[in-house]
């Protein structure tokens, strides 16, 4: 089950996108939703190698605390704001409630805040990748490289649904990332009004075939139909027109089979998906 949904924020502007996705995951699951925002240390302000004046280094440090405060009684404000409009009850105690949220402060990196409470969510929603801002990029790798949840990437275009995951495309190609996958959404599956497999027939094979996967699900309470593409250079961008053609709100696959880096450079499904999406999609490695 979906019951705590971790929204990591960082003062870049996407927080009110992202917890407006992340809303529509709660309502959908009766889940709470646990904003935390990294707060900048001054050691981490430091020039690197450069020696300085104890006076100066005085002023950083000072400095440094009066930001982090201003931005964190800024983004506590917005929250509230963000709370009120999405209906959401802000509660530090969440325990027998259904749609709350409340607001975690940590100092230390972003990566760091990330995997010490991202382990303990059961999805942590963040916003797609920026290029052009050069933004998003480590948030995203990581929740998928050392948390070991589902993470939700969120396209930039506002999330008119009250409900997200009642309609859901599942990515299949038979190997052990998508099967991981599989496996860590079946509470998503399960909620879902709708879910279709997309296949292009061609990496499966005797025991991770489609209709294996069709058996497998129903096993355990899920109903699907196979929806089969065909199949071109850019299995990613095919991925992401199936599900928009089916009216999908939301898909599901396996991330990064290449290592990050690889496919960041020399491109591959997942970094095809990362990068086109206009739908949310619930990546897992």
């Amino acid at each position: 089950m979906i019951r705590k949904v971790l929204v990591p924020v960082r003062g870049d502007g996407k927080g009110d996108g992202v917890l407006a996705h992340a809303a529509a995951v709660a309502r959908h699951h009766k889940a709470h939703i646990e904003v935390v925002h990294c707060r900048s240390r001054p050691q981490d302000l430091m020039p690197f190698g450069v020696h300085l004046p104890e006076y100066l280094r005085k002023q950083i440090v000072e400095q440094s605390y009066k930001v982090a405060d201003q931005e964190e009684a800024g983004l506590r404000a917005e929250l509230k704001v963000l709370a009120s409009k999405l209906n959401l009850n802000v509660s530090e105690d969440a325990i027998g409630k259904a749609e709350t949220v409340s607001f975690v402060e940590q100092a230390g990196r972003q990566i760091d805040v990330i995997k010490q409470h991202g382990r303990l969510a059961d999805m942590i929603v963040v916003a797609k990748p920026d290029r052009d801002r050069n933004l998003g990029h480590n948030t995203l790798k990581a929740a998928l490289f050392h948390s070991g949840r589902p993470v939700l990437m969120c396209p930039p275009t506002p999330i008119s649904l009250k409900k997200l995951g009642v309609k859901v495309t599942i990515a299949w190609n038979g190997s052990s990332e998508a099967a991981r996958a599989l496996s860590q959404c079946k509470s998503v599956l399960r909620a879902a009004d709708t879910v279709w497999i997309l296949s292009n027939g061609a990496d499966s094979g005797p025991g991770t075939s489609t209709s294996d996967l069709i058996y497998y699900l129903d096993l355990h309470g899920i109903s699907a139909r196979l929806e089969k593409f065909t199949s071109s250079k850019n299995i990613g961008k095919e991925l992401l027109i199936a599900s928009t053609n089916l009216g999908a709100d939301m898909m599901i696959m396996g991330a990064y089979g290449d290592s990050h880096e690889r496919e960041t450079i020399f491109g591959g499904n997942t970094q095809a998906v990362v990068d086109n999406a206009e739908l949310p999609v619930l990546l897992n490695h």
